[in-house]
Formats: structure tokens, sequence, C-alpha cells
């Protein structure tokens, strides 16, 4: 089972229509703010209406003002356009303010689902999906829908607004010149309609391409990718690679540009004839007597409202690329909201209300199966328990299925099937955050985020005060090491704790999990990384870290787990042999065989 994505617009690119599905989930963000943005429509309304004096004021003055040679007049009415454009402007305003702010909203909350959702989903999915790919649709992708959500929609409102209202104006000064201004529109509405879509493919096409180049970056560009490029003297390679995926992105976003431009032009070209139909129509007219009503101040309130249609008119317009390229956008994100989290929380009625403290620590594994892919089974029909406080040890080469039997108690994965318990209690009955509580890991591979060793430390736990730490970390043969530091525990550890030693890191992974003190302890090689004597100083504290909770150690030191309760030896998936490091010596199997092969070369 896999979560790879595949590409922007799928087998056959791009869809040409909006998913009617996805255009209701997208109506569904704004049902939350319902409220605002019902005050947002009436704010367009009053702006849009306000914004229908200026020129018939501007009628008045060239009729009345300018014909009569009456100053006054022209005073009065240009006072009041002059109100009127104020008042229209800060409804404008205001609505335009309220609408970024219910579209950032709006954005916070999608941004917060799909981290959330991301959270919960298995470990599976991040192994099969590149870390860039996930942060292009958690970035990239909603920010590309902010154009929509803060301000198309507010804006095609009030741009439908103001073109009813205009329209019906410029009717009831003149129906013919106002069917002549808008006759060449629906070739402009077609053509455009056309290059809208085309618009909406390119967008979309652009940011799987996107996603690809941060991917690549994030991958070479991190310190593990650096380190890697370099030492395999790859970086040409790497570099071809990074050019080509530039070189695609590169040409999308020429095209798209072209497109854009070519939109563009034709609305000035629309917007520059039609003013020129409209007055040779009215010269006609006049010259033939056949309208007594118009007038010199009608044709110029006529135009000054053809005028106001530019802008709204090139906006609705436009409007069907920015949302269609944002509908693309939300099918992305709503892709990753999608996907079925395999570990989830039980139902409140199934959960098993079982405090971390409670938690004893038996774990029992019954003919569970598992794996990651349908060709190959990594586990098979595992059967034990391990009773509380014991040390269960499992050994055997690498690839036999140690790690991931191990990943099975906190839920990283599920069983396929079999069942594994805690204290008697299937673990799917069990809310995560008590196995979280309940149950530590010290991986072979330590992982510290880009913080302080104080705030590395308090993953284990939060609360812990600044004598906690310090206990933990000299149970973890660390703290001498951290004091001796310049800034102490304030120490920015740097990228994945490259600034510290391998074994260092380790021992600090360790003392996190000795602060947390949980009730099931998992080490994972806890000790591969560490000399000799770090080494013995960390067993003596796993060793009092291990009394009184149940304890998985994963060693391919076998020196390290010579006093275990139980060892279990696996071979392709399955348990071979099991027993005490004296009983499985005396069974003179694989056990053997691997103890004799190792201390002989030691």
């Amino acid at each position: 089972m896999g979560f790879r994505m595949g590409g922007p617009g799928g087998p056959g690119g791009a869809p040409k229509k909006p998913n009617p599905e996805t255009v209701k989930r997208v109506f569904a963000t704004f049902i939350p703010y319902r409220r605002q943005l019902a005050f947002i429509v009436v704010l367009v309304l009053i702006s849009a209406l306000l914004g229908l004096y200026p020129p018939a004021y501007l009628r008045r003055i060239v009729d009345e003002g300018f014909g009569k040679q009456d100053f006054g007049i022209v005073t009065q009415f240009t006072l009041l356009t002059l109100l009127m454009t104020v008042a229209s402007s800060g409804f404008s305003l205001w609505f335009g303010y309220l609408s970024v702010l219910v579209g950032q909203k709006i954005m916070r909350d999608l941004r917060l689902q799909l981290f959330d959702h991301l959270q919960g989903m298995s470990l599976r999915f991040f192994t099969s999906t590149r870390t860039g790919e996930i942060q292009s649709r958690l970035i990239s992708d909603v920010s590309g829908v902010q154009g929509v959500l803060s301000d198309t929609i507010a804006n095609f409102l009030n741009n439908v607004t103001v073109v009813i209202s205009t329209l019906i104006a410029m009717i009831l000064l003149d129906w013919r010149l106002t069917l002549l201004a808008l006759s060449i529109l629906p070739v402009f509405a077609i053509v455009s309609a056309k290059l809208g879509m085309r618009m909406g493919e390119m967008r979309k096409t652009a940011a799987g391409q996107n996603a690809d180049l941060s991917a690549t970056m994030q991958e070479t560009l991190s310190v593990s990718g650096v380190l890697l490029t370099k030492t395999s003297g790859q970086q040409a390679r790497t570099l071809a690679k990074f050019a080509k995926e530039n070189e695609a992105l590169t040409a999308t976003q020429v095209l798209q540009s072209t497109i854009m431009r070519i939109f563009f032009s034709l609305i000035p070209l629309t917007f520059s004839l039609t003013p020129a139909l409209v007055y040779w129509l009215a010269g006609y007219f006049m010259a033939h007597g056949e309208s007594q009503r118009l007038t010199v101040g009608l044709i110029v309130a006529f135009t000054a409202l053809q005028g106001r249609l530019f802008f709204p008119l090139t906006s609705l317009f436009n409007v069907q690329v920015e949302v269609l390229t944002a509908l693309g956008l939300f099918e992305r994100i709503f892709e990753y909201i999608n996907m079925k989290q395999e570990i989830r929380d039980p139902e409140p009625t199934d959960a098993v209300a079982l405090k971390p403290e409670e938690v004893r620590g038996e774990v029992s594994f019954e003919n569970v199966s598992f794996a990651y892919d349908d060709d190959k089974q990594t586990l098979s029909e595992i059967t034990f328990t391990a009773k509380p406080g014991q040390l269960v040890a499992l050994v055997g080469h690498s690839g036999s299925g140690k790690t991931t039997l191990t990943y099975l108690i906190p839920r990283l994965y599920d069983a396929d099937s079999g069942i594994v318990r805690i204290d008697g209690h299937e673990i799917k009955r069990l809310p995560l955050a008590t196995l979280g509580q309940a149950i530590g890991v010290v991986t072979q591979e330590t992982y510290l985020v880009h913080d302080t060793i104080r705030e590395n430390l308090r993953y284990g736990r939060p609360d812990a005060t600044d004598e906690q730490l310090i206990a933990a970390a000299q149970a973890a043969a660390i703290h001498d090491h951290i004091a001796s530091l310049p800034a102490g525990y304030d120490t920015v550890v740097g990228e994945r704790g490259y600034k510290l030693s391998g074994g260092e890191k380790q021992r600090i992974a360790i003392a996190r999990a000795i602060l947390k003190n949980p009730q099931i302890l998992i080490l994972d090689e806890a000790t591969s990384a560490l000399d000799t004597q770090s080494e013995r100083l960390i067993q003596d504290a796993l060793t009092r870290l291990s009394e009184g909770r149940t304890t998985f150690a994963i060693a391919h030191r076998l020196s390290t787990i010579l006093a275990a309760d139980l060892i279990l030896v696996m071979e392709a998936g399955k348990i071979v042999e099991r027993g005490t490091h004296s009983e499985l010596l005396e069974q003179n199997g694989v056990y053997a065989q691997l103890h004799a092969a190792q201390f002989t070369v030691e």
C-alpha cells in the first residue's frame, strides 16, 4: 500500500472542468464565517450604489452648470461628487479589509486542518512521500489559494453589483447606446473563457512542478543531502536534475505569463473601441434629430458609466482564471486531507480509559503478521508475552524484522493480522495519547530538532524543571559535556543535531527517555554510537531505568543483553528461538552461532 502522488493533473493532464465536489467543499470552508460574509455583502451593495451618483451629478454639471453657466450648480454637484466618491471608496476599503480578514482565517483553518491530518498519518505515508512534496502542499498550495479566499469572492460580489447597477443606469439613459456598448463583449467573453481555462491548467501544472523543485531542494540542500552529494562526488548530477526541473517550471511560467499578456491586451482594446462607437452612434442620432433626449451631459454621463464597467468586467473575466487555478490547488490540498488515516484513535464508546500511570507494562503479541507492501511479509505469526518489568532482547541479522516488531507497540504501524495487547487491552482500543505517554523510544538514528539542548530534552517531558533535566542528563552521562559548552543547556544543536557527535546525540536521546520515565521502553541500538567507556556508563543508567518497566532492546552487540529475561531470535520475520542467554546457548542454534561469531571477532 503506497501513498506516492501522481503528477499535478493526474493521467491526461489537468482537468478541464472544476470538480463539483471540490466546489462544494470550498464553499463549506466559508460556512463558519457566514455572518461576516453577510455583512461584507451589505457593504458591497452600499459601495456600489454610492458609486452611481458621480456620473449622474456629472450630467447635471454639464447640462445645467455649463449649459446655463451657473457656477453654483457646478460647485454644488462637484462637492456632492467628491463626497460620494470618498464615501464609496471608504465602504470599499472596509469590505476589502473584512474579506482579507476572513480569507486569512480560512487559510489558517486549512493549514491547521492539513497539518493535523498529516500528523495523524502512519509512518508508512512519510516513508513513501517526499518531504518537499508535503511542504509544498502545506505551504505553497495553501498560499496559492490566498487570492481567491482574500480578494476574489468579495471583489466578485462587488463587481457583479457594480456591473448590474451600472447597466441599469446606462439603459435608463439610452438603451440603444447600451446595446451598442455591449455588442462587442460576447466575443471578448468567449476568447477570455478559452484563455482562462488554459491559464488554470498552466497554474496547476506549475504547482506540481514547483512541488518537485521544492522536494529536490529539500533533499539536496539539507545537511544530510549536502553531505551525501559532496562525499559521493555527485554535484554535477544533482545540479543537472535541479536544472531539468527548474527549466520545466520556467517554461510553464513563460507560457503562463504569455497567456496572461494576451488576455489583458484584449481588455484595453475592447474598452478603447466601444467609446468611439458610442460617440459615433450618438452623433448620428443628434445629427438626424432622432432623439431629443440626447444631450452632451447625457453622453458624458453615459461614457463615465461605461468607463465604470472597465475594471469590474476585467475582473469578472479574469475571475475564472483565479477560481480555476484555486480549485486546482484546492484539489491538491483535499487530496491529502482525503487520505485515510491508518492509525486513528478508537471511538469513544470503544476506548479503554487507561491512564498512563496505570499501565503495568505487559506486552503480548498473538499471531501478529505485517507487511510494508503486498510482495513481502515482514513479520509472520509473531507470538510472545513480555511480563511487566522484563527486559526483552531482540536479536538477529539486519532485515529480520526486529525494529518493525517494536514499531507495532506504539502503533507507528498497525498489524495486518493478529492482536497486540498492553496489560490485556488491545492497543487499538487505547487512546494514542496514552500510548505516547506510556511508551518511550530511543531509535538507532537519533533525531534532534534545530533548537537548544534544553528544548530537545523537554520533548520527553515538557514541564520538566532544570533540576530534572540535569538529573536525566547525568544519568545518561552527558551532563558534564553539556556543562562544558559555552551556552550549556541553551546550546543550539543545529540541523538534525549536526553540531554534536553521534554519541552525544544518542546520549541526549537517552536522557530524553529517562526524563519521560515511561512504563514501556524501546531501545533500538541505543548504545550503537557510543565508545566503550560511555557505553558502560549508559548501560548502568539503562539498567536503572529499566527497573520496574518493560524494556525491549534491539542489539547487535550481544554483550549488552546477556542479562535479558527473554531473548527473541528472529530470522526472515519469524521468531526462530526464544529463551534466556544460557538457555539459548544450550540449544546450540542460531543464537549460539551469533554469539560464537561475535565473541570470536571481539
